[in-house]
């Protein structure tokens, strides 16, 4: 496959000129015809760099490329090729669904029998053709997602950006956009897909990036990534409201092969090979220090366990 976008050493300073980076040095290759996942909390560069792609923002310094085009040097020609998804809902509540669509049509230069077509087709898609004569002020969180991906779409782009598009949705509404992520793929668009849901990423992506604090820290497919974590399991205890004292930590830290001890809120996760093995040593030293375990798991790897361990947080929970 041919690489469409590519980014180099891309950092964004939203206060110069000593602000704190947003993206710093950030490098990224994307493949015509993939679903790419940014994977992380908010707060990592996700948004700030779908900012950047599609102009909205110039970089501090690096470039971006889109299908050979830079996006500083020419604007014009990356926004007739990109559709692009915003994490907030751009839509006009006291218009109709179609009413939306046929404006923002008309903003990407559509028109006539064109424009006609380009909105049906997009309501059909997006599923909302019964409900197009509706105002979106009446449209469920779900419906006005699915609309504002279909804004993003009606140009039939080469290239879709789509920051968290299933942000504070319910499942049902959630799987519908998922749905509609992979239906984009095998119609052949390439998908740069932000989200801070592990499961999303797992599920969709050809490959993963997974960021941090501006940067990408790990890279590869979902297989690859969780490869890396093989044979080691994580541990969650929940001990409630009790306090818990460095020591009590530090002796878990001890422990034969475990490798990491984060303690958030009123749960304990404890990183380690073979958590059977020394899940008593654990249960007596909890009861040792006085903590009662209300509940415990013991969860294989997934992305969230790389993340885990290479940022020493959950992707869950994580705000802005």
């Amino acid at each position: 496959m041919a690489e469409i976008i590519t980014v180099r050493k891309l950092s964004k300073r939203y206060h110069l000129p000593d602000g704190p980076l947003a993206l710093n040095e950030l490098d990224l290759h994307v493949q015509e015809g993939e679903i790419f996942s940014l994977l992380g909390p908010n707060g990592a560069g996700k948004t700030t760099l779908i900012a950047v792609l599609c102009g909205l923002f110039p970089p501090t310094s690096g470039e971006a490329i889109i299908a050979g085009y830079n996006v500083v040097q020419n604007p014009l020609a990356v926004k007739q090729i990109i559709g692009v998804v915003p994490e907030e809902i751009a839509l006009y509540p006291q218009l109709t669904g179609r009413q939306n669509l046929r404006y923002f049509g008309q903003l990407y230069g559509l028109g006539g029998q064109e424009l006609d077509k380009a909105t049906a087709d997009v309501l059909a898609v997006i599923g909302l053709t019964d409900r197009a004569s509706d105002k979106v002020a009446h449209y469920s969180s779900g419906m006005k997602r699915r609309l504002n991906v279909g804004v993003g779409l009606l140009h039939k782009p080469r290239i879709v950006l789509l920051d968290e598009p299933t942000l504070g949705l319910d499942p049902e509404s959630r799987r519908r956009i998922l749905d509609l992520v992979l239906q984009l793929k095998q119609e052949g668009a390439t998908i740069l897909y932000t989200t801070h849901y592990m499961e999303e990423a797992q599920e969709l992506s050809d490959r993963v990036g997974i960021i941090h604090h501006g940067q990408i820290i790990a890279l590869g497919t979902p297989e690859e990534l969780i490869q890396t974590m093989r044979g080691e399991d994580t541990l969650r205890l929940h001990i409630g409201t009790a306090k818990v004292s460095p020591s009590v930590l530090e002796a878990w830290q001890q422990v034969r092969g475990v490798k990491q001890v984060l303690l958030e809120g009123e749960v304990i996760t404890i990183s380690l090979p073979h958590a059977a093995e020394v899940l008593p040593e654990i249960l007596r030293l909890a009861d040792q220090a006085g903590l009662s375990v209300s509940s415990l798991m013991v969860q294989q790897p997934n992305l969230e366990t790389v993340f885990l361990r290479l940022t020493g947080q959950r992707l869950t929970g994580a705000t802005e």
